[in-house]
């Protein structure tokens, strides 16, 4: 492959959710020598901040170096402005350009593979593909050129589809572990396919398996073998072995291009041991005033609803299951818009299953909105901070609540129009919560349909190595809206001024250019 000297093409490899902790500890183990090579040729970190408050909408974020106080993606199920509808989205469904969507109309050539929460466009040179092996999505998968999906069934067959099984046994999950292997295979071999005749000056591959294989094998790890299991088993090391295929999937993808490439590494978030808070958070609003219930006899009738009050919550569970997810989520967002008056409510939880969010009935902003802005917002904002840090758990007398986030404070401004108000981090938990105390209530929660004991840490994994970036080794925190202008610069291209980030300087050798020259 010919490589323009002046401008080595930049390589981009993902692993979705890909846990930094889990990255660091078996790169110096020797079990990820790719990753390894780059993190000792180059430089690496951590990457934080208040894009990872969530775990939704990070990866546009990242490859878009637009907050989400701007593109206002935080969560698969959100409030409809101006409304108390629900409605689920994904990063699809919000118009933020990824940085390679400034190379339209120039001759630079792309390959873009799997990277979520972005589609194929038109006017770029290359290949791209979306939706094909990703951790999970209800799109159907697309390509870039169009006829690209024939030759890739004819040579590497359909899809694979691989989906959590939250409450599977253990036969159920050595089978879902051993088609994330194979598909770890057959994936590397579709990229290097894709690349092997042709040169290309930027690439962008995800790889998802980590993701799946974090939420599916976290309870065999040996970690928890004191705890859960008495000793190893097929599964044990089943997530360490997923970053093992992924690790050699890369590298025989770099060992196509010469040494004159800068290398990214890269992944979202990571992993944390947690169980679902979502019953909490709602309780914690109604017991204490802040969500004012429906009167009795309010709400519609509806034979589900109805169905769903009498059966046991084991029985409730099962059957919830079985239900289509587009029916799954219609009751919630029922539920949620009339099982409460509005007119007499001042904060309300957002129905999710970890990380909590709520908002405040804000008048002007609500449809029927009670607390006026400024110092009645404010006072609120407070109190609820105050209610939620004197939360404790029963079981071990400690608090319950490890942050509160005022969203106008982490990214500035007044009354978010999209975003809540508050995010709530919970303190990662072993064990499944159903009561927390309260000074003033009890604060109770049954177990949900959806239910798993993993959640996502505010912190995601960054290296880089080339001709063009620094040996540095460890340096500081990275953000990931930094990242998307970085790659701008690294291509030798101009950073558009609406990108919340920056050049990241301090990892880049001095060229003789201007920093100043690349950015409009």
């Amino acid at each position: 492959m010919t490589i323009d000297p002046m401008t080595p093409p930049l390589i981009i490899l993902g692993l979705d959710a890909g846990d930094p902790s889990f990255i660091q500890r078996w790169a110096e183990e020797g079990c990820l020598p790719t990753i390894s090579n780059v993190m000792e040729r180059g430089c690496w970190s951590r990457t934080t901040g208040p894009e990872l408050i969530s775990e939704h909408g990070t990866w546009v974020s990242l490859f878009s170096g637009i907050s989400r106080s701007q593109h206002g993606y935080y969560f698969l199920r959100q409030l409809k402005p101006g409304s108390y509808d629900l409605h689920t989205v994904t990063g699809l469904d919000f118009s933020v350009p990824p940085f390679w969507s400034y190379l339209q109309g120039l001759k630079k050539k792309v390959a873009v593979v799997d990277v979520p929460d972005s589609r194929p466009m038109g006017g770029l040179h290359g290949v791209q593909i979306s939706d094909w092996a990703v951790h999970y999505s209800t799109n159907t998968p697309s390509f870039e050129p169009p006829e690209l999906l024939k030759n890739i069934r004819q040579i590497f067959g359909p899809q694979m589809k691989i989906s959590e099984s939250v409450r599977s046994h253990f036969n159920k999950d050595k089978q879902i572990y051993h088609l994330l292997l194979k598909r770890i295979e057959k994936k590397g071999a579709l990229c290097r396919h894709l690349l092997l005749k042709n040169q290309f000056d930027m690439i962008f591959i995800v790889f998802a398996e980590s993701h799946t294989a974090g939420h599916q094998f976290w309870k065999y790890r040996p970690e928890l073998s004191e705890r859960v299991i008495e000793k190893e088993n097929d599964l044990t090391y089943a997530i360490r072995n997923i970053y093992r295929a992924i690790d050699r999937e890369l590298g025989l993808l770099l060992d196509q291009f010469p040494e004159m490439t800068n290398v990214i590494i890269l992944s979202s978030v990571g992993m944390k041991e947690q169980y679902p808070t979502g019953g909490l958070i709602d309780a914690f609003c109604r017991q204490l005033g802040y969500q004012c219930p429906a009167q009795s006899g309010a709400s519609p009738f509806r034979p589900l609803h109805f169905l769903r009050r009498l059966l046991p919550e084991t029985w409730r569970v099962a059957f919830s299951r079985y239900l289509p997810r587009e029916t799954r989520e219609r009751l919630l967002a029922d539920q949620f818009h009339n099982s409460t008056q509005w007119q007499k409510t001042t904060a309300f939880a957002i129905s999710s299953s970890f990380g909590s969010m709520i908002r405040i009935n804000l008048r002007g902003r609500e449809p029927l909105g009670i607390v006026e802005p400024g110092r009645e917002y404010e006072a609120i904002l407070t109190q609820l901070e105050s209610d939620l840090n004197q939360l404790r758990d029963p079981d071990t007398g400690q608090h319950a609540v490890k942050e509160v986030v005022l969203t106008c404070k982490l990214f500035g401004g007044g009354p978010p129009i999209v975003l809540p108000d508050l995010f709530v981090e919970w303190k990662p938990c072993t064990y499944f919560i159903r009561r927390l105390i309260h000074p003033r209530a009890i604060i109770e929660q049954e177990e949900p349909d959806f239910f798993r004991s993993t959640d996502h840490s505010r912190e995601g994994f960054f290296a880089a190595s080339g001709p063009t970036i620094q040996n540095q080794g460890e340096i500081g925190q990275v953000s990931v809206l930094d990242l998307a202008p970085t790659f701008l610069y690294l291509m030798d291209q101009p950073v558009p001024d609406n990108l919340t980030g920056r050049i990241m300087k301090e990892i880049i050798h001095s060229s003789g250019k201007g920093l100043d020259d690349f950015i409009q």
